[in-house]
C-alpha cells in the first residue's frame, strides 16, 4: 500500500535530542570526556565573567561547538551556527534543546574572544591529557617531537617592504612581478598578517606565508601532551621542542625522538642537560657529522623511538585534513596557537575514544 505524504507539522514535540542519537554513536564517548573536562574548568570560567550584566553565550557551549567544527571539518563560524540551527546531533552534543534559539554568528565570534584571550584551549588540553593519564594511556618516559608548516591566511602579494619605500600594487587579482626581487623576512612583512613569515620547510618546495606548529607526543599510544604555534624560522622547531620537553623533564630520565632536523650539537646538548636522552635521527650529511653517536644508536630503544616517532605525522595529517588547519583562517600567533591547541585536543579525544577511555 502506498504511503500518503503528510505535510502537517506537529505543534508540540515531547522528544529530547538524546532520543535521536544512537546509543553507539561515536560522539557519545567524546561528549562524556568533554563534559568531564569542562566541569573541571568551571572555576576558571567563573573568573572570566562578571557577576552582573547581560548573560553571554556559555563558554561550555562555545568550546563544544568549536570541537564539532574541528571534528566535522566545518569551514567557518557562520556555517557552524547554521548547522546548529537544524542539526539535531550538533544540538545534542552542545547541550541545546530542540526549540532553543541559536546565536548569531557574529555574537558567537565576539563571545569567543574572551576564551582566546584567557588561553582556555591550553587549559582544556591539560584536562584531556589528565584523563588520559588517569586511564594509564600515557608514557612518562618516552616522547617524540616534530613540527609542521601551517599556511597563513595571507598571500605572497601582501609581503611588502618594511622601509616605507615604493610598494608594488596590492588588492584583489592585482598583478605583481617577483622577478629579480629579494623577499626576506628581515626587510619585508605581510600587510595582511604581520606575524606570518615567508618560509619553506624543505628544499625544492616553494616558500609560503606560514607559521610553524609544534607537538610533543608520548610514545605509548601516540597522544599529544603539548603543542604550540611559533613564527616560522630555521631554529623554531628546536627551540619549541626544548620548551615543551622542559615541562615533562626532571622527574626521571626520558627519551625524546625526532627527525634529522633536530640533529644539531646545540639541541642534543640542551636535551642531555635536562636529563633527557636524544633519540633523534642521524643526519650524516650535516657538516661536521651527526651529533648522535654509537653510545645512543647501539641501544634497542633508539630503534623503537625512531619507529614510533613517525606516528606524530598522523596527528598533523588529521588536524590538516579533518581539523581545517592545512591553511589557517585566523591571523596572529596567539589566535592561530589557540585553534591549533584546540585541534590537538580534538585529535586526542578521537584517539582516546578509539582506545575505549569513556567506556572504561
Amino acid at each position: 500500500m502506498r504511503g500518503i505524504e503528510d505535510r502537517t507539522d506537529a505543534m508540540f514535540v515531547y522528544v529530547s535530542p538524546d532520543a535521536f542519537v544512537p546509543k553507539d554513536h561515536p560522539l557519545r564517548p567524546i561528549r562524556t570526556m568533554v563534559d568531564k573536562a569542562l566541569a573541571e574548568l568551571d572555576r576558571d570560567f567563573a573568573a572570566l565573567y562578571a557577576d552582573t550584566g547581560r548573560p553571554s553565550i556559555p563558554p561550555e557551549h562555545l568550546l563544544k561547538s568549536l570541537l564539532l567544527q574541528a571534528l566535522y571539518s566545518i569551514r567557518s563560524n557562520r556555517q557552524l551556527v547554521e548547522q546548529l540551527h537544524y542539526n539535531i546531533l550538533f544540538r545534542w552534543f552542545v547541550g541545546l534543546a530542540l526549540d532553543e534559539k541559536i546565536w548569531d554568528h557574529s555574537s558567537f565570534s565576539t563571545n569567543l574572544e574572551r576564551l582566546i584571550e584567557a588561553d582556555v584551549s591550553k587549559l582544556f588540553l591539560a584536562r584531556i591529557v589528565a584523563q588520559a593519564r588517569k586511564a594509564k594511556l600515557l608514557s612518562d618516559e618516552h616522547f617524540s617531537v616534530d613540527g609542521t608548516l601551517i599556511e597563513a591566511w595571507a598571500s605572497i602579494k601582501s609581503f611588502q617592504p618594511k622601509d616605507g619605500g615604493p610598494k608594488p600594487p596590492v588588492g584583489r587579482n592585482q598583478e605583481r612581478n617577483f622577478h629579480d626581487q629579494k623577499l626576506k623576512n628581515a626587510t619585508h612583512e605581510s600587510l595582511t598578517d604581520p606575524d606570518a613569515r615567508l618560509y619553506k620547510k624543505s628544499q625544492g618546495k616553494e616558500a609560503k606565508m606560514s607559521y610553524l606548529g609544534h607537538a610533543l607526543m608520548e610514545n605509548r599510544n601516540g597522544l599529544i601532551i603539548d603543542g604550540m604555534i611559533t613564527h616560522a624560522s630555521g631554529t623554531a622547531e628546536r627551540e619549541a621542542a626544548i620548551e615543551m620537553v622542559a615541562e615533562v623533564a626532571g622527574q626521571q630520565r626520558i627519551t625524546v625522538g625526532g627527525d634529522k632536523g633536530y640533529d644539531t650539537a646545540d639541541f642534543v646538548t640542551d636535551l642531555r642537560g635536562m636529563e633527557s636522552t636524544p633519540h633523534v635521527a642521524q643526519n650524516t650529511e650535516r657538516k661536521g657529522g651527526s651529533a648522535i653517536d654509537g653510545r645512543t644508536t647501539r641501544h634497542a630503544g633508539y630503534q623503537v623511538s625512531q619507529r614510533i616517532r613517525k606516528r606524530i605525522e598522523e596527528t598533523f595529517g588529521w588536524i590538516k585534513t579533518v581539523g581545517n588547519l592545512r591553511k589557517t583562517r585566523h591571523r596572529g600567533v596567539a589566535k592561530v596557537d589557540w585553534y591549533f591547541t584546540l585541534a590537538l585536543s580534538a585529535y586526542n579525544l578521537v584517539r582516546m575514544r578509539n582506545l575505549g577511555v569513556a567506556s572504561a
